[in-house]
């Protein structure tokens, strides 16, 4: 592939496709810079409207906005469309015409054309699909930011082939880089707290665009969880992948909002948010490593409550120390003692040395609050997350946190990088429970069984 093309393009004019992807550094800044453009040409209709009629809300400033923002980021694919994915999965975090827009990008991008897909499979394996598989769709079934899927047959055999997006890998850095200013504004984060977001968030992408990685973590996670109970998981095929290629079994079942639509019982709902619950559980407090990308688009419910998990591109491997510190604080037990809170919040970087008194009082405060919302399924047998009032909790706890100036004027950004991802699993987790109205029992794990700090860690 030549490296000065700035698109990759062929000859197909289907509307229901995309017929090229800006693939170099100076086309992909193009197009951020045309969105940027429509977004501050938003901005001047709105003031000028305002002008002329002052009781004028922002919520068609917000729709005008969330649509430019993702169809920009719909034809460039990749680590941009992925951030407005991840801030979609928190319906606290964006206004509500980001959210519902954004959700799109879970399993509903714009996918690319037939030509594209077969100069893939050429790069890498030097055939046509059609020549490796008996059947292949033209057509993606599904698409998202960093690929999509396609469905196949050999010998009568269902496939899911996920084929990644031409250059998505290669624009990691710079895509960040350039939609920082958007997911700054968006999500009224300082510089501090956004650089820190966006250096893990880095991390994980490069890690996520490489699929050899994926299919070795595919095969060994699910092989890991194949005990817990009403879950089904994929066959992987390393004869059929590549770096940018991804070949597993064809799982049937319904994303979850069309599942929804088939009214199941609360039977069924239970059972199935009881094997997420599990999922994750096992994960997180027995293998220390975990999927961490639990939004819709990667679950598959069936109508006899079970799920199967597709997609496992986006793990994260806790540090023992982390967790020990993390997870202890969950522990009521262990809060009585505010020497002991405070060494933890010093060691997750909640509050640093150079805090004042006062400052460390503020913090000491918000981070307590959000550990004690956070934690709160855990110190039941059972919870329901059809309970309305808990998220409204939430959600109006994030919404006075967003609005606090002493985060905005403080001089460093607030906790260890690695609660980006767990406290994203945890928010998904819940946000899938609470939509499924499921009321499961939580399993209380080993931090919340010890009085003592020394016999935890």
């Amino acid at each position: 592939m030549d490296k000065n093309t700035d698109n990759i393009t062929d000859n197909n004019k289907d509307k229901s496709t995309q017929n090229s992807i800006p693939t170099s550094k100076v086309a992909r800044a193009t197009q951020f810079l045309k969105t940027g453009v429509k977004v501050g040409g938003n901005y001047l209709k709105h003031y000028a409207k305002k002008a002329f009629n002052s009781d004028l809300t922002k919520e068609q400033l917000h729709a005008d906005n969330a649509e430019d923002i993702y169809e920009g980021l719909s034809q460039l694919k990749g680590s941009a469309l992925k951030v407005a994915q991840m801030m979609s999965m928190d319906k606290n975090v964006l206004p509500k015409a980001y959210s519902e827009k954004f959700t799109m990008a879970q399993y509903s991008a714009p996918p690319l054309s037939y030509p594209l897909v077969v100069k893939t499979f050429q790069q890498f394996f030097k055939k046509n699909p059609t020549e490796m598989f008996d059947t292949f769709t033209r057509d993606a079934v599904n698409a998202a930011s960093i690929g999509q899927v396609h469905l196949a047959t050999k010998a009568g055999k269902k496939f899911a082939v996920k084929v990644q997006y031409p250059g998505v890998a290669d624009s990691v850095k710079s895509d960040l880089r350039m939609v920082k200013p958007f997911a700054s504004a968006i999500l009224n984060l300082n510089e501090k707290d956004i650089a820190l977001y966006m250096s893990e968030v880095e991390s994980k992408l490069i890690e996520e665009t490489d699929y050899e990685l994926e299919l070795r973590r595919s095969i060994e996670i699910s092989g890991l969880c194949a005990h817990i109970p009403h879950l089904f998981f994929a066959k992987y095929y390393a004869e059929y992948s590549s770096k940018r290629i991804l070949t597993m079994d064809w799982l049937d079942g319904k994303h979850l909002n069309e599942f929804l639509k088939t009214n199941p019982t609360q039977e069924i709902r239970n059972q199935i948010g009881q094997a997420l619950w599990d999922f994750y559980d096992f994960q997180i407090h027995t293998l220390l490593t975990v999927h961490a990308d639990p939004h819709p688009g990667n679950f598959l419910l069936r109508e006899n409550g079970t799920v199967g998990v597709i997609d496992f591109g986006c793990i994260k491997v806790i540090p023992k120390a982390f967790y020990s510190n993390y997870f202890m604080l969950m522990n009521p037990n262990l809060l009585k003692s505010e020497e002991n809170l405070e060494m933890m919040f010093r060691k997750l970087e909640f509050i640093v040395e150079e805090d004042t008194p006062a400052q460390k009082k503020f913090f000491t405060g918000v981070f307590r609050q959000i550990i004690e919302l956070l934690g709160r399924p855990f110190h039941h047998e059972t919870f329901d997350f059809s309970n309305e009032g808990y998220f409204q909790e939430i959600y109006e706890f994030g919404e006075s946190v967003s609005k606090m100036k002493e985060l905005k004027e403080a001089k460093a950004a607030r906790g260890s990088q690695h609660t980006l991802y767990i406290n994203r699993t945890y928010f998904g987790l819940y946000s899938m429970l609470s939509d499924l109205k499921a009321n499961i029992k939580t399993n209380k794990p080993a931090f919340l069984m010890t009085d003592k700090y020394e016999e935890f860690i």
